[in-house]
């Protein structure tokens, strides 16, 4: 059940669960590796294999879609070593379309979502999607003033320094008198096929490990701490969109590439108007036959929605816009030997196979563990210890065995037989009825549960604290220096009490001890979401975090309601359960978290370990919407709107700074009532709510035709 060989058709709810988990997880750690690391193990084609596997999942499974599910978040977290900027609008990801099916998909999308009927024609521009460095070019006063990385998407690294070193045919320094007065410019930093070649020639020469390829070496260049080791490599930059601008000057992003190669700025010469999806696949087809030849890597076409006022209308979706979407080139395979298989177990005791390969190389990257997923897949394909195994790069650090070539099995080999029993702490492992799952039910005994959530903990989407890896993480808890999380705070104070001290061990040292320190020290303050991400709750991932974070505002607002659930508060539950994206499924697990008392009690001990260091959590940014009486208010929508689709209303609504929910509550401020309403509009009327006819919606949201306020989220085409 991989790839494209699974049958979507005879997937079960409870399969199609564990499977989202394991890809939110997966794709989670490719993002880390892809966007900070900057040293990817797999290739784009591979990557988009298991997205599109998750998409596969979710479109057959909505009701499952994870509030932690790659669809809804973008990229990782900028990297230690660079100041931190945080973006004025987010530097949002482009959902992926793998055939044309995909494209015509999107395309009737956008005009469901619009109203528009099949004879309205629509717009768009077609561009190379290029395999580099997303950046962000700020202007003021027509002059460059700050550059930075995507980031995750709402923060990034600021690399100013770095990005001057490009030439000025690359890179303006100053914009003309026409351009706005405050602007950010956003493009790609790549680096010339020819360029990355006599980069590499230039690392073997001086002794220095060459790079992987151009994408590797363009992201590790311009994120060099020494700028003078950035200026000595060629770089180039392709500027593809607008951020946030003082004022609007382009009505369509054709006009908005003209206004930019016009102010100095280098834009790709193959982008292209189309008006169909025969168009589009036509101006597929022409790239992918003649990538090879172009002096730069692109891995697919992105596709984009030309008139702006409709982009405005769009809006986006989670993470990504609804306006825009990357039609991605296929992967990569390899065939290889399994050498052995082992089991892994993560952080909630799921018992996960791995196989370990002979090394082969996969488009230009070695490759030497893969994963198997579960149980059943193993029996299904059944993967023999000795097989020569195809392999596709299509996941995080260890991709993905697609299949067995059964004419090249070798004699004697035994079908593997999958552990009842933890291979860490013996406990056993159990697969309950319906999962393809198996977990340890060790908990708190079983050591590599223990370890895996320390290393969760310490992550860079979670408390970022530099130091504090797998290996080191290891190293803490063997010598029962590190078992819980507050102890991470209370490590300076411990050791310095020691009589081994950190600093004596091998490895360590004084300066190194020093730094981790520091580090933590220094991420004893931090936001409420990451907070809640940190704890490691089951499907609690980083956009669920967020939105639990912005819903309930401090931490002693979300523990309250947590605890009122707990006892049994079904007002409570109904609130939370409100939430955009939480259902039952994840309000449960943040009831069974909540319900067991070391949880509550380790909870304070960080909290308090914490504290003593100086730090705390701070309360969630508020989105908040200049000049709106929508912003901070809970909306619900029900009925049938005739001036405009409920999808709009409600992108609409959130960009005015509004919370959009599912269920009426005491706590909701607005029902807006359209056509032939049911329960909600009756249960709002019981509660005494305010609500809203369709006239008197629109007149509220200033809308007097369906349009949208302010500039359309801009995309990275990485």
């Amino acid at each position: 059940m991989t790839g494209t060989d699974f049958n979507l058709d005879t997937l079960t709810p409870h399969d199609a669960a564990i499977e989202l988990d394991r890809l939110a997880h997966e794709i989670a750690r490719h993002d880390n590796a892809y966007h900070v690391l900057a040293s990817p193990l797999i290739d784009d084609g591979a990557y988009d294999a298991l997205v599109r596997r998750n998409a596969a999942i979710e479109a057959r499974f909505p009701d499952l879609i994870r509030p932690d599910s790659p669809s809804r978040r973008v990229g990782a977290r900028g990297a230690e070593g660079f100041g931190k900027v945080v973006h004025r609008t987010p530097m949002l990801s482009l959902d992926n379309a793998f055939s044309e099916s995909d494209v015509a998909d999107f395309v009737q999308k956008v005009r469901r979502f619009l109203g528009f009927t099949p004879e309205e024609a629509l717009g768009f521009v077609a561009e190379p999607k290029i395999d580099g460095l997303s950046i962000n070019l700020r202007y003021e006063g027509g002059r460059l003033v700050q550059a930075a990385t995507r980031g995750d998407g709402t923060e990034g690294e600021d690399v100013t320094a770095n990005i001057l070193t490009l030439d000025t045919d690359q890179l303006p320094r100053e914009l003309p008198a026409d351009a706005p007065a405050s602007i950010e410019i956003r493009g790609e930093v790549y680096m010339a096929k020819a360029d990355f070649l006599d980069l590499n020639r230039r690392q073997e020469e001086s002794g220095d490990k060459p790079f992987a390829n151009p994408r590797n070496a363009a992201a590790g260049s311009l994120r060099q701490l020494d700028p003078s080791v950035t200026a000595g490599r060629r770089l180039s930059l392709f500027a593809y969109a607008v951020g946030d601008a003082s004022e609007p000057f382009a009505s369509s992003h054709w006009g908005l590439l003209s206004q930019l190669k016009a102010w100095g700025f280098k834009v790709n010469p193959l982008v292209s108007p189309c008006g169909t999806v025969a168009e589009l696949m036509a101006f597929f087809q022409v790239l992918a036959e003649h990538r090879a030849k172009l002096d730069y890597d692109i891995d697919g076409v992105v596709y984009k929605v030309d008139d702006i006022d409709l982009q405005r209308r769009l809006g986006m979706v989670s993470r990504s816009p609804r306006w825009a979407i990357a039609h991605k080139f296929p992967a990569e395979q390899a065939t290889t030997r399994l050498e052995r298989i082992e089991i892994q177990v993560g952080r909630t005791g799921a018992l996960t196979p791995v196989a370990i390969l002979a090394p082969v190389n996969v488009g230009g990257v070695v490759v030497a563990r893969a994963t198997l997923h579960n149980e059943d897949e193993v029996v299904r394909k059944d993967v023999r210890v000795g097989d020569m195994v195809i392999v596709q790069r299509a996941g995080d650090v260890i991709p993905q065995v697609v299949g067995v070539i059964e004419g090249l099995r070798p004699e004697g080999t035994e079908p593997f037989v999958f552990p009842s029993v933890c291979p860490v702490c013996g406990a056993h492992a159990e697969r309950p009825t319906g999962e393809v799952v198996r977990r340890c039910v060790g908990g708190l005994t079983c050591d590599a549960q223990a370890k895996e959530r320390l290393r969760h903990f310490a992550a860079r989407t979670a408390f970022d604290i530099e130091g504090l890896g797998e290996k080191n993480v290891e190293f803490l808890w063997e010598r029962g220096l590190v078992r819980k999380p507050a102890d991470i705070f209370r490590l300076e104070v411990a050791d310095s009490a020691s009589l081994t001290r950190l600093e004596n061990f091998d490895g360590w040292g004084k300066k190194s001890a020093d730094k981790l320190f520091a580090s933590i020290r220094s991420r004893a303050q931090i936001g409420l979401e990451r907070f809640i991400f940190a704890l490691g709750i089951r499907q609690i991932g980083e956009a669920t975090a967020r939105r639990l974070a912005r819903h309930y505002g401090t931490l002693e607002q979300w523990r309250t309601a947590m605890v009122q659930i707990r006892e049994g508060d079904e007002e409570a539950r109904a609130e939370l359960t409100s939430i955009e994206d939480i259902g039952p499924s994840v309000a449960k697990d943040l009831a069974d978290f909540f319900a067991e008392d070391h949880n509550l009690v380790a909870l304070d001990d960080l909290i308090a370990a914490m504290a003593a260091l100086g730090g705390g959590i701070d309360p969630a940014r508020k989105i908040e919407a200049a000049d709106s009486p929508l912003s901070g208010r809970t909306l619900v929508f029900t009925g049938t709107l005739t001036r405009m689709t409920r999808d709009e209303a409600k992108a609409r609504a959130e960009s005015m700074g509004a919370k959009v929910v599912g269920r009426v509550t005491r706590k909701t401020d607005f029902v807006v009532v359209g056509a032939d309403a049911g329960s909600k509009a009756t249960a709002a009327r019981d509660l005494g709510l305010a609500l809203l006819s369709e006239e008197e919606w629109l007149a509220l949201c200033g809308a007097s035709r369906p349009a949208h306020a302010g500039r359309p989220a801009p995309v990275s085409d990485a």
